[in-house]
């Protein structure tokens, strides 16, 4: 036998990666030990897919090329099966943005600190703006000539399905949940893009594959048009009456809530969390000069926004130099990201250990990406 000093080392790439993601590896060869060719082949299915539902996701889309039989294993019932039971790979940030009127989307692994590149060419060119991110499946919406449509797809089985038009069919602005538990997801639609109209609040159920019209949202001067779901509630801002307003999903009703927010906030964003956890997020400064940004959540026994941390001064002039910079803000159960795209960078804040930290290797791809939290998974279906 060789022994561990004689060892040869070679570097080599991983296959079948993208350019943006090829790494260098240090891999130990032992010549006395080969794998034949067709192992792969002689192993029995259900061991087959214990082993291919723990490789990352993103790894296993690259797979499929392999052979016929693992193209259809990957679409197979007995694999989500599996894949459904293994843990999450973990929370990625997904940025999609249209090249010369070509979909381009890339997907950043935190946990693997790498960008993939996921072809989004299966998508029909009206479907431009992205809605969001739950469970695996991603939406967009857009005007095909003057109709407007809203679709759902899962990126990582490249499949998609147009969904039947609203009651009100316009511009809406749109928020998506999805319940793994029952495999089926909701499309809540509320004011039109430009809050000029009183539409009434419409729910997309995927099981009824319908929509449904419930209460139009009262009179209210909204403060941005950014929405946070979190325990089967959706919430918005508003400066008159001040506060929040609170739709609950199993009434159809909406509700105000009288949170007066922080003083001498410029912007904020809410930022749903895990459970009943609801956080805004904000700049504060006096007569437009930036001071610092904050993270409060809301206390709902005392209708109250509590402070939980500010931005560390380093952070903070490296992501907002100036005071008009534009910045995102979004969350995933509780862990809250920043970007600016004039700087191209990202920052993640985690809730529950108090930790802030740049997202090592995110440089964000276009200035006019649109980004949010990914959760790949094979088994979210579409239907």
């Amino acid at each position: 036998n060789t022994s561990p000093s004689r060892q040869k080392v070679i570097k080599t790439k991983p296959r079948g990666l993208d350019e943006e993601t090829l790494a260098t590896f240090g891999k130990v060869v032992h010549t006395d030990i080969q794998m034949e060719d067709n192992i792969w082949a002689k192993l029995p299915e259900d061991l087959l897919y214990e082993i291919l539902a723990r490789v990352p996701p993103f790894m296993i889309f690259r797979l499929r090329s392999v052979c016929k039989r693992w193209y259809s294993l990957l679409q197979d019932r007995s694999f989500l099966k599996f894949h459904s039971r293994v843990p999450s790979h973990g929370p990625c940030l997904l940025t999609f943005w249209k090249n010369s009127q070509t979909p381009q989307c890339s997907v950043f692994s935190l946990p693997l600190k790498t960008w993939y590149r996921i072809p989004f060419s299966f998508l029909p060119p009206w479907a431009f703006w992205l809605v969001g991110s739950s469970g695996g499946l991603v939406c967009f919406s857009g005007l095909d000539g003057l109709i407007f449509k809203t679709l759902v797809c899962n990126p990582l089985t490249q499949t998609w399905r147009t969904l039947p038009y609203m009651h009100y069919n316009q511009q809406r602005q749109l928020i998506m949940v999805v319940d793994r538990r029952d495999r089926s997801f909701k499309l809540i639609a509320t004011s039109d893009i430009y809050g000029d109209k009183s539409l009434p609040t419409e729910v997309y159920d995927s099981k009824l594959d319908s929509w449904s019209v419930h209460q139009i949202m009262p009179a209210v001067n909204l403060c941005s048009s950014k929405m946070a779901y979190c325990d089967s509630r959706l919430y918005l801002e508003t400066l008159s009456p001040l506060g929040l307003m609170m739709y609950r999903i199993d009434t159809g009703h909406w509700e105000h809530i009288p949170a007066k927010f922080p003083r001498s906030l410029l912007d904020g964003y809410l930022v749903a969390g895990t459970q009943k956890r609801l956080f805004l997020v904000g700049r504060i400064g006096l007569y437009s000069t930036l001071q610092s940004m904050r993270i409060w959540e809301l206390d709902h026994a005392r209708i109250m926004w509590v402070e939980l941390s500010r931005m560390p001064p380093k952070y903070f002039r490296a992501l907002l130099r100036l005071s008009a910079e534009r910045f995102e803000c979004f969350g995933h159960d509780n862990l809250i990201c920043f970007t600016s795209w004039n700087q191209g960078k990202g920052l993640l804040f985690d809730v529950d250990k108090k930790v802030w930290s740049w997202i090592s290797g995110c440089a964000l791809q276009s200035y006019n990406s649109q980004v949010c939290f990914y959760e790949p998974r094979f088994d979210a279906s579409i239907n």
